[in-house]
C-alpha cells in the first residue's frame, strides 16, 4: 500500500508543514530508476527519494541523502531555487505533486510499473524521468482526479463488481478483507464491513508487515507484522530500507544459487559424458589381445604381411584378423600395439581421476547450496560469499582448456586460447587423435578424439575443420585452409610462443568457417 491512494493521501497531509516555503536547491539522479529532490527549509535540508523502477516505485523522506562525486546528473533545471506553495493530493489516483511558487508542478505518479516523476509548466508537459513511457508526455493534470460513488445503493447494485468500482483499496485492502470473511458475508455485512475499512483508512496505523513473505506497508493490520508507526513519512523511509534489503537480500541470494547449481548441472554433465567415455575404453582391450596373439604366433607370421588371421585363445580360439605394418617385424608391430593399451590404461587412470575431482567439487557445492538456501540476513549471505566466491574462482581457472563438441559420436575439442592450445595438444591429447588448425594464421588448436578401431570420417574431419576455421582469424573469409595431421606430428620447441607448434607432415584441406 505505500503508492495506494490512502496512503499518499496521507503522505501529503503530512509533508505540508515540513514542504510548504522550502526552496528546491537541487534536483538530480545518480541511478537510472531513482530521482532525488533537495529542499531547503531555513537553516535545515530535507529530500524526496523517488525510486521508480518497473520493480518498485515509492517515495520516501529522507533527512540526509550523500551525493555521488561521479555518475550523478542535474534534471529539471527550471524548478532549482523555487519555492513550495503547495502539495496537491488528486482524488482517488495514485498521484500527488509539488506545486512551486512561478507555476511549475512535479508530479509523482506512482503507477506500479510505470512510476515516474513528470514535470509542468502549467498544465503543460515539459520534462519526464522515465521518456520510454510515452504516455506520459500526453498527461492533462486536470483530468487525474477521478470519482467515486461510495452510496450503498450503488455498493449493493455492483456487488459482484466491487473491486473494479473501489479501485482505490488495491490488492492489500481486499486481502485484509477476504482472510476475515468478507465472502461469507450477507450483503448488509460487506457493506459493513467496507464503511468499517474506510474509516480505518482515513485514520489509520502504519504497519510494516510481511505477506505471503513479501515486505508489505499497510494501513491495516495484516500479515506478519513487524513494525508499526504514527508517522506516515517515517513509515515511508524505514518501508523503503526494509524492502530494499530484502530485494538485495533475495537478488544477491538467488545469484549466488544461480552460480551453484549451473556447477553442479555443468559437473553433471561433465561426470556423465566421461563415464560414458570410460566405459567405452573400458570394454575396449583388443589392442592388448592383438599384442599377445602377435607374441604368442610370432612364427607364424609372414615377414611383410599386411593382415594375419590367428586363433584368439582368449575367445575360444576364434580367429581374429591383425592388420601388421609392412615395414616392420610381427615383434613391433606387437609392440605397437602393447604401446596403445598402455595409452588406453593411461587415459582410463585420467578419467577416473577427473570424475572423482569432480565428484567432490559437486558434493561442496551441494554443502554450499544448502547453506545458501537457509540463508536469512544479509551479513551472513556476505559471508558465505566470501567463502565461495575464491573457490569457485579458483575451480573456474581450473576448468578444462577447451570446449567441446559432439559429431556424429566424435568427440571433438577446441582450445580456448594461446596456454590453453599448449596444454589441448600435449597433454590432453594422443598420438592417434587428429590435429586441426587454419593454416598459416593465428587460430584455436582442434583435436578430434581417436576412437579404437574407428577411422575418422570424412564428414567428421569436415565438420573439425570447419571449427577450426571459425576459431581462427580467418573466420569471416568464404574459404580457409585448415592443416589436418595425427596428432603425433605436432611438437613443440622450446622457446615457442604459446600455442605455436611445428608440423612435420600435414595435409590442407578447403572449408567454409563452421559455427559450433
Amino acid at each position: 500500500m505505500h503508492t495506494n491512494f490512502y496512503f499518499l493521501r496521507q503522505v501529503a497531509a503530512a509533508l505540508q508543514p515540513k514542504a510548504i516555503g522550502s526552496v528546491v536547491s537541487e534536483c538530480f539522479s545518480q541511478s537510472k530508476d531513482e530521482l532525488i529532490v533537495r529542499f531547503e527549509a531555513g537553516s535545515n535540508s530535507w529530500y524526496i527519494r523517488a525510486s521508480l523502477s518497473p520493480s518498485f516505485g515509492s517515495l520516501s523522506f529522507p533527512d540526509q541523502f550523500q551525493r555521488a562525486r561521479k555518475n550523478s546528473v542535474d534534471l529539471f533545471h527550471s524548478i532549482i531555487g523555487t519555492r513550495v506553495v503547495a502539495i496537491r493530493q488528486f482524488q482517488n489516483e495514485r498521484s500527488l505533486a509539488l506545486e512551486f511558487s512561478d507555476g511549475h508542478m512535479l508530479l509523482f505518479k506512482m503507477h506500479g510499473n510505470r512510476c515516474n516523476a513528470i514535470l509542468f509548466q502549467g498544465n503543460n508537459v515539459i520534462g519526464v524521468f522515465r521518456k520510454s513511457l510515452k504516455g506520459d508526455f500526453a498527461i492533462n493534470p486536470l483530468e487525474l482526479d477521478r470519482e467515486i460513488d461510495w452510496s450503498k445503493e450503488h455498493f449493493l447494485n455492483n456487488i459482484d463488481r466491487k473491486e473494479k468500482i473501489y479501485f482505490t483499496f488495491g490488492k492489500v485492502v481486499w486481502h485484509y478483507l477476504y482472510q476475515r470473511g468478507f465472502e461469507s458475508l450477507s450483503p448488509e455485512g460487506k457493506w459493513n464491513a467496507l464503511e468499517d475499512v474506510r474509516c480505518r483508512l482515513n485514520d489509520p496505523t502504519y504497519y510494516i508487515t510481511y505477506i505471503e513473505g513479501k515486505p508489505i506497508l499497510s494501513l491495516l493490520e495484516s500479515g506478519e507484522i513487524k513494525n508499526q508507526y504514527q508517522d506516515p513519512l517515517r513509515a515511508a523511509n524505514e518501508f523503503y530500507y526494509e524492502f530494499t534489503y530484502q530485494y538485495t537480500l533475495q537478488r544477491d541470494k538467488a545469484q549466488l544459487m544461480s552460480v551453484l547449481k549451473s556447477r553442479l548441472e555443468s559437473g553433471k554433465n561433465y561426470c556423465e559424458k566421461n563415464q560414458r567415455r570410460l566405459e567405452e575404453i573400458q570394454s575396449d582391450n583388443h589392442y592388448k589381445v592383438w599384442a599377445d596373439v602377435l607374441m604368442a604366433n610370432l612364427h607364424a607370421i609372414a615377414p611383410g604381411a599386411e593382415k594375419v588371421e590367428l586363433e584368439n585363445f582368449y575367445d575360444n580360439q576364434r580367429p581374429i584378423e591383425i592388420k601388421l605394418r609392412t615395414d616392420l617385424s610381427a615383434q613391433k608391430n606387437a609392440e605397437i600395439y602393447y604401446r596403445k593399451a598402455r595409452n588406453q590404461h593411461i587415459e582410463i587412470e585420467r578419467l577416473e581421476e577427473s570424475i572423482e575431482r569432480k565428484r567432490e567439487e559437486m558434493a561442496l557445492f551441494a554443502t554450499w547450496l544448502a547453506e545458501v538456501e537457509k540463508v536469512s540476513d544479509l551479513r551472513s549471505l556476505r559471508a558465505l560469499e566470501r567463502k565461495i566466491q575464491p573457490e569457485v574462482e579458483q575451480k573456474d581457472t581450473e576448468r578444462l582448456p577447451y570446449h567441446e563438441f559432439l559429431y556424429k559420436d566424435f568427440r571433438i575439442w577446441v582450445g580456448k586460447n594461446g596456454p590453453a592450445n599448449d596444454e589441448l595438444t600435449f597433454k590432453h591429447g594422443y598420438k592417434e587423435d587428429l590435429w586441426l588448425h587454419a593454416k598459416d594464421v593465428s587460430g584455436s588448436h582442434v583435436l578430434v578424439k581417436y576412437q579404437s578401431g574407428k577411422n575418422f570420417p570424412k564428414d567428421v574431419i569436415e565438420h573439425a575443420a570447419g571449427l577450426a576455421a571459425h576459431n581462427s582469424s580467418r573466420r569471416n573469409e568464404s574459404l580457409c585452409p585448415v592443416i589436418v595431421t595425427p596428432r603425433k606430428y605436432v611438437r613443440k620447441r622450446k622457446g615457442d610462443a604459446p600455442g605455436a607448434v611445428v608440423v612435420e607432415r600435414e595435409q590442407v584441406i578447403l572449408v567454409e568457417p563452421r559455427k559450433p
